[in-house]
């Protein structure tokens, strides 16, 4: 996280640099062409001063030889021109050839001619190549006989200005490289408690109530966002653990009266004549009574199943191991054929409670409310892009899909969300036992370990009128840490 936050700091504070750097790269640059442009037309107006009055006394020896030896010095061409252009004194190959190069040199030397001095070369940019022509009038008053013309290279004066650019932002990285060693460990320090946050609202996601955030480290501001987190967290789970408490507390309380009342029902039977309304009356107060009692073992089991909220890995052949047998044993008394085909090797996040118990139940319905002839259970890895769910543990974002299909009655599409909902039950279940719990509350487990559970289509019904129902869960796989324990045989039973 704080990398991000040097991302965020990092360009801004570049950005200041170039603003601050940026002009005062561009005022050493043409401060260093000014002394530069300087220099030469003062070199220009003393050799004008000379060659006026060597040409007016003819003696232009010494000035020939003062330009000659200027050239080689300093390998810039200075020579004097008359008004038609034509070199007088000065090394004229070598100030021909660099004018050649120079497009804008007629210019200046007209300028020069018609009295006025040259302006400094605004092409000071170290990428530039153009040279420096400087041009001094020569002559009386508003007479001009002639003109002094310079051609400076203009090389070693940009090599002194990226010189200057060079220290200018090497002095400018300092602060930045000061910027990210003191940002580094002060944006860990302030966003320590954001991070702690991060996970404990990650692992409460899970179902741990229990974790609470650190509220002593870090900015006050953040420390105090710890705090209120942490107080809300107290509420919470103390009204969590109240609704638990008074469902598992009723439940139990409940339980005495109801089987003691359930006693005296039953021994009026031995009262009652065999027919007429009150043996019917017995036999519907007796039937009441059991669905009372199955409601209130449901609602002692959720109230213990809901207090284990932590999810773990666990290998899909161990759980499979333990419960296909007895699958098996129950599917075969009721007359029924169960087939198993699982991927060998996977290992997923467990659903707080345990995964068979998950199974059992979606079994159990298979085996109680759908009527059907074949119950198929599968498990393969899937994408977790296309599979409902946030992101998996496992390599490459995979999850695990879990579904199990029969062939029997199954559940209108138009119930199926419906049928995930605490006591809900289909009208064609009315007079099957059960109590609407199981389906609800396998869902709630399953989505305490990062999974979903839905309800799909199952296996065609053998007369082809439709397809039966299919649980399909899916839960985060997670990387093997050792060698997966032997498959479950994929044949059916």
């Amino acid at each position: 996280m704080h990398r991000r936050l040097l991302v965020v700091l990092v360009p801004l504070a570049v950005l200041l640099v170039a603003a601050l750097g940026v002009p005062l790269g561009i005022t050493v640059a043409e401060r260093e062409m000014q002394e530069t442009y300087v220099d030469r037309l003062n070199d220009v107006g003393r050799f004008a001063s000379l060659a006026d009055t060597a040409l007016q006394t003819g003696r232009t020896e010494a000035i020939h030889q003062d330009l000659t030896r200027y050239h080689e010095l300093y390998g810039d061409p200075v020579a004097v021109i008359d008004t038609s252009g034509r070199v007088l004194l000065g090394p004229v190959g070598a100030y021909q050839e660099a004018a050649r190069s120079e497009p804008a040199l007629p210019q200046i030397v007209t300028a020069a001619l018609a009295g006025a001095r040259s302006e400094p070369s605004g092409e000071w940019a170290p990428w530039h190549d153009s040279h420096l022509v400087v041009a001094e009038p020569m002559g009386r008053d508003s007479e001009v006989v002639g003109a002094v013309v310079a051609i400076a290279d203009l090389s070693k004066t940009r090599q002194h200005i990226l010189v200057r650019w060079a220290r200018l932002a090497g002095i400018g990285l300092l602060p930045l490289f000061a910027l990210v060693a003191v940002a580094w460990p002060v944006s860990a320090w302030v966003l320590r408690p954001v991070r702690e946050l991060d996970a404990a609202t990650s692992r409460i996601s899970q179902g741990d109530l229990t974790i609470r955030a650190d509220a002593e480290a870090g900015p006050g501001e953040l420390r105090r966002l710890a705090e209120s987190f942490n107080t809300m967290m107290d509420a919470v789970e103390n009204a969590v653990q109240r609704q638990r408490a008074f469902v598992s507390d009723a439940s139990h309380q409940l339980r005495n009266p109801l089987t003691s009342l359930r006693l005296a029902v039953e021994s009026l039977a031995p009262h009652l004549a065999p027919t007429g309304q009150g043996a019917q009356m017995y036999a519907v107060a007796v039937d009441e009574l059991k669905a009372m009692q199955r409601m209130l073992n449901s609602l002692q089991a959720s109230a213990r199943m809901e207090s284990l909220r932590t999810a773990s890995p666990v290998d899909l052949d161990a759980v499979l191991a333990t419960r296909v047998d007895r699958w098996r044993a129950l599917t075969a008394t009721a007359g029924q054929t169960l087939s198993v085909d699982v991927s060998p090797g996977l290992r997923l996040m467990e659903p707080p409670g345990g995964l068979g118990s998950v199974l059992d139940e979606l079994i159990s319905n298979a085996l109680r409310l759908s009527g059907a002839q074949v119950v198929a259970v599968t498990a393969r890895a899937v994408p977790g892009g296309g599979a409902g769910t946030g992101p998996a543990d496992g390599p490459a974002g995979e999850l695990v899909m879990i579904a199990v299909r029969d062939d029997g009655q199954g559940i209108d599409e138009s119930e199926r969300a419906k049928a995930l909902r605490r006591f809900w039950r289909s009208p064609r279940h009315q007079n099957v036992a059960g109590t609407g719990l199981g389906l609800a509350i396998c869902a709630d487990l399953v989505g305490a370990a990062g999974g979903v559970l839905r309800l799909e289509d199952g296996l065609p019904r053998p007369d082809g009128s439709g397809h039966g129902f299919a649980a399909v869960l899916t839960l985060p796989i997670v990387a093997p840490v050792a060698s997966p324990p032997a498959a479950v045989p994929s044949t059916p039973g």
